[in-house]
């Protein structure tokens, strides 16, 4: 049986394995069955409230004490963590083509997106955090084109993040929302392009970016909204910038079929999904900073006073759906990709 692991690293055979993916955990007694959590990383601290609810939900519903084994890393990493030999019962990642990838691997073989919420979990949108009282006078995307700023935003080629966060930007100039530039798929990319020029530090994930921000690198990161609502919960006197327009963000979850087959795992798998539906698990969400799909939650009075609207949001739809973006745009000759690599030098 597998042990239940929590807040350490793995080492030796697994980490060879499975090289970028993180597993974390601790030690507790011996469960009934162990279900594995491949998750990109940013609602690590979301997880971690909502896991040991619904182990309490199982164990009551079947009389089963369920543990959890968790992996946390770079959304793409993670994918292809899985691909490589992490057998993860469920995924939960930043962007769709992390999971398109696991249904082309066939790992995944029903229909994930069969379900009222389209197979996302949670929304959110791309935002900026800047520096206590705002030094640089940063108030939108024009701003971040400017020659003595220094940006943070994660790596495209591993974070899923990092691809909302550059499709935020090349949106919003395409649709007339930045000063300066066309309106046009020629004017998006040169702001993407000159935002990139300024762009000093390109970790592995979101989390580390914004960590790397903490620490004091750069003067404004580009980032999901419940970063800068998690910094701000824990004390950190990081300002959260809302541009005019931004790109919604949509974060899957998915049964990885083939390995709840193989472990057994399957109706605790389920399970589970379905209930980060459900208004509990949603509201926990909200806690962390992520904009609940439940539609009554998300009507709820308080949490939506917590999450202002963007007076320009669009979706990936604007783009023609991921998998446009993902080989015309992020592909190995996609534009943003060359873009990205001349400006940087590659």
């Amino acid at each position: 049986m597998r042990i239940r692991l929590r807040h350490i690293l793995l080492v030796g055979l697994l980490t060879v394995l499975i090289g970028t993916a993180a597993i974390s955990a601790t030690r507790a007694a011996p469960a009934d069955m162990t279900l594995t959590l491949a998750a990109y990383s940013v609602p690590r601290e979301a997880y971690g409230a909502l896991l040991p609810l619904f182990e309490q939900q199982w164990l009551a519903k079947t009389g089963q004490k369920i543990a959890f084994q968790e992996s946390y890393g770079g959304s793409g990493a993670q994918s292809r963590a899985v691909i490589g030999g992490l057998e993860a019962d469920v995924v939960a990642l930043s962007v769709e083509p992390d999971v398109t990838a696991l249904v082309n691997a066939n790992l995944i073989t029903h229909d994930w997106k069969q379900n009222d919420y389209a197979g996302f979990v949670t929304d959110s949108v791309v935002v900026f955090g800047v520096r206590k009282d705002n030094p640089k006078k940063i108030q939108d995307w024009a701003d971040l084109a400017q020659p003595d700023l220094e940006v943070l935003t994660p790596d495209p080629s591993t974070s899923g993040g990092a691809q909302w966060n550059i499709l935020a930007a090349y949106g919003a100039a395409r649709r007339g929302f930045v000063t300066g530039y066309d309106k046009s798929d020629d004017g998006g990319l040169k702001f993407v392009g000159d935002v990139f020029k300024r762009v000093s530090v390109m970790d592995k994930d979101g989390r580390t970016s914004f960590l790397t921000f903490e620490k004091g690198i750069g003067d404004v990161a580009i980032n999901y909204e419940n970063e800068l609502f998690a910094s701000q919960q824990a004390g950190g006197d990081s300002l959260m910038i809302y541009p005019t327009s931004s790109i919604l963000i949509e974060n899957p979850v998915a049964v990885v079929d083939s390995s709840v087959d193989k472990h057994g795992t399957r109706a605790a798998a389920e399970a589970f999904v379905a209930f980060l539906w459900t208004p509990d698990a949603q509201r926990i969400f909200a806690k962390y900073g992520f904009r609940p799909v439940e539609p009554t939650v998300a009507k709820d009075e308080a949490i939506a006073k917590q999450f202002p609207a963007i007076k320009d949001l669009f979706k990936i739809d604007e783009f023609g759906g991921w998998k446009t973006v993902s080989k015309d745009l992020f592909g190995k000759t996609g534009k943003i990709t060359a873009l990205i690599n001349s400006v940087k030098g590659q």
